[in-house]
């Protein structure tokens, strides 16, 4: 993170480089010419920005099994998202470098980052209760698909599964009224020292387990994200009062961990350079005009809003995920 922080353009154009090589071969990558390309400039000028709707071709096959179709490792999982302009499913390719090289990797960076803020830290003398999506996985054509907290837990590294809770077989549970009593009873002898989840079902959940228990066991931080924690906010100070307990905030999504609360101090995120996603930025002022701008990370402004486009290490190419971003600072 000290690197990137350092030489961010750098370390940008590197993950671009990396990204394009590797998927030369594929059949993306030889309608583009990837072989050819030796700048992000020429990048940029011969692969299209796409919406979903575009990529939708080359996902489908995918998922019916094709392989080398966008990247040259078979892609057995797929993110099913909220719906597209046209009102179907998206389901976004995760990859198995996207899941080590940029999810778990962001599970291990955003422990360093915190207790690195908090040396006297007592987050390793219990588990992290964590609360996925409430879909199974659904295998299709060799392939499946569902929520991407069912897919992470589902392919979870042993040092992380140990080290939380609910068990797997609870987590990847489908039916939620099923589902909460079964977390309750499984956490609840559990030393729960972090809770990881969106603010709206940890909260139930974590009512529910107060209910029952009336303790409020050893914790000393909630990692939230997917959605706004400040309609939440004075709810869980009444939950949890203690003034030692502490929020951090992550930008994850279907398709990538993007960014990580990385000071205690300040609610800012910090954009994440090194996991196998080369960013760019459409200033919201020009999106959708003739006159549209694309403009990579060395170009952005601070206060500007920007639509977020991405090329990542699941193949999505110039992708324009539906996000809008404001840069509080480019500097660190």
């Amino acid at each position: 993170m000290e690197l990137f922080q350092k030489y961010p353009i750098e370390v940008q154009l590197e993950v671009l480089a990396e990204l394009i090589d590797k998927a030369k071969g594929t059949e993306f990558g030889k309608k583009y010419g990837f072989e050819d390309i030796r700048s992000y400039e020429d990048f940029a000028a011969r692969v299209p920005v796409a919406p979903y709707e575009e990529m939708e071709p080359y996902i489908e096959r995918a998922r019916l099994g094709e392989e080398n179709v966008f990247w040259p490792t078979p892609i057995r999982w797929f993110a099913k998202s909220s719906g597209t302009t046209n009102a179907k499913s998206k389901f976004i390719p995760v990859s198995e470098e996207s899941l080590e090289e940029r999810h778990y990797t962001a599970a291990k960076d955003l422990l360093c980052i915190y207790l690195n803020n908090h040396p006297d830290s007592q987050l390793f003398t219990g588990k992290g209760l964590r609360l996925g999506g409430s879909k199974q996985l659904y295998k299709e054509n060799g392939t499946a698909f569902g929520d991407l907290s069912a897919i992470l837990i589902d392919n979870m590294p042993l040092w992380a599964s140990i080290s939380s809770t609910p068990n797997n077989r609870v987590s990847l549970m489908d039916d939620w009224e099923t589902k909460l009593p079964a977390i309750v009873n499984d956490c609840i002898e559990e030393n729960v020292t972090s809770m990881a989840g969106v603010p709206s079902w940890m909260m139930v959940l974590l009512d529910k387990v107060l209910e029952k228990t009336g303790k409020k066991h050893l914790l000393e931080v909630y990692f939230h994200g997917g959605v706004s924690f400040e309609p939440y906010n004075e709810q869980y100070k009444k939950l949890l009062p203690s003034d030692d307990f502490r929020y951090y905030e992550i930008y994850n999504a279907s398709e990538g961990f993007f960014a990580a609360q990385d000071q205690s101090h300040s609610k800012d995120l910090l954009l994440m350079l090194n996991y196998g996603i080369f960013y760019e930025f459409i200033p919201m002022q020009t999106f959708g005009t003739a006159h549209q701008k694309i403009i990579p990370l060395s170009e952005v402004e601070s206060g500007v809003n920007y639509a977020m486009v991405i090329s990542s290490n699941a193949g999505l190419w110039r992708y324009m995920i539906g996000d809008t971003e404001r840069f509080t600072s480019t500097r660190h």
